[in-house]
């Protein structure tokens, strides 16, 4: 297929999203990005922010701040240590960003880590059940997928290497969904060795384009559950799901992968507000 300039254009822009992914801790040289984008620095920044929807320094703000969502989580280092690892001055700076992005200063949001999700009442209240989890027959949807390995909280940065491939393709639009698809669980195995996909929603007629694979999501009858708030405290909802949900549901799970259709865009949704719907696929009755 010919090259088109707009896929040229998306092909430099996804090189500079794999360097940023890589080099999240490096100051921000608008020249190196250029040089890897083969751009001219005049007019670099202009053509990244409209292929991306953000500024490159909005791109390494948001994944900054997600690791430190992370850190925040799964370490118990100090909010000083944090604060300069993603790149603030000062831990005031750093509390007002994370605030505004999270809607909690560091503080109130580590303290969430503790907070278990809410247990489900057993046999005799299904009711409860039914209002937080739905059985739902989803479609089979192809998509494009990006493999990810390693560790799931990473694959934002996938996502952001596939966004920038398909708005080269002309393959986004209002219509578009996202979905990752994750076939490992990470309590039972090494962080770099767990298998995930990114994926966006295509045309039946796309078969595949070097490292985007064609797919389609797991279809049929499966637990849905619709989770609000920060990524980084999915894992609650799946513990909540297999550990209490799951026994007192009298449903068994399917031979198809878990997934997530993400339901709002993290780059213009605060954190406490995204939306995403998590999937189990179940036996058929």
């Amino acid at each position: 297929m010919k090259t088109t300039t707009r896929e040229r254009y998306a092909e430099r822009i996804e090189r500079v999203v794999r360097f940023l992914n890589t080099h999240l801790d490096a100051d921000i040289d608008l020249h190196r990005l250029a040089e890897e984008a083969a751009l001219s620095p005049y007019h670099f920044h202009r053509v990244y922010h409209a292929h991306m929807g953000e500024t490159v320094q909005e791109t390494v703000r948001r994944m900054r701040l997600h690791r430190a969502a992370q850190g925040l989580q799964e370490s118990s280092h100090p909010v000083a240590r944090i604060a300069r690892e993603a790149g603030f001055g000062s831990v005031p700076a750093f509390s007002r960003a994370f605030r505004a992005a999270y809607s909690l200063p560091p503080a109130a949001f580590r303290a969430r880590r503790f907070v278990a999700f809410p247990v489900l009442p057993l046999p005799g209240k299904q009711e409860i059940a039914m209002q937080t989890v739905t059985i739902e027959n989803r479609p089979a949807l192809k998509v494009a997928a990006l493999a990810h390995q390693g560790d799931y909280q990473l694959i934002g940065n996938s996502f952001d290497r596939l966004t920038a491939w398909a708005g080269g393709q002309g393959l986004l639009g209002p219509q578009t969904r996202s979905f990752g698809i994750y076939y490992d669980d990470p309590d039972a195995m090494p962080l770099a060795q767990l298998r995930s996909e990114a994926c966006l929603t295509v045309p039946d007629t796309f078969e595949g384009m070097g490292d985007y694979r064609a797919l389609h999501t797991p279809g049929g009858r499966c637990a849905v559950l619709e989770f609000v708030g920060p990524y980084v405290e999915l894992h609650k909802a799946y513990t909540w799901l297999f550990r209490e949900w799951l026994p007192g549901s009298g449903e068994e799970p399917g031979d198809a992968p878990a997934f997530e259709e993400y339901l709002n865009d993290p780059r213009d949704t605060p954190q406490e507000a995204l939306r995403t719907a998590i999937c189990i696929p179940l036996k058929p009755r």
